[in-house]
């Protein structure tokens, strides 16, 4: 985890928390939490690079549209993640 960015990491937290969103759900959801727009060109790079270290995968729900979803992998070190996280802020 710790060689992603910082809107990687957002990305993994979003699709951990939504049932196989499509891309467009994924920016949407970004796009509520980042002050300046996220763009197409700036998000699917960033989801092809999580597909390409494993911690996602990309399926299509139809032939236009695509899912993302954690892989166990991307599931485990978002868990170490946030615990180590939680070792730090209490809110």
């Amino acid at each position: 985890m710790d060689e992603l960015t910082g809107f990687q990491r957002d990305l993994l937290y979003v699709i951990a928390g939504k049932d196989r969103p499509s891309g467009q759900e994924i920016l949407d959801d970004i796009n509520e939490y980042i002050d300046q727009p996220v763009t197409h060109g700036r998000l699917y790079p960033n989801l092809d690079s999580l597909v390409e270290k494993e911690l996602i995968e990309k399926g299509e729900l139809d032939r236009r549209t695509n899912y993302y979803a954690l892989t166990p992998k991307g599931r485990r070190e978002l868990q170490q993640r946030q615990e180590w996280v939680n070792r730090y802020v209490d809110v």
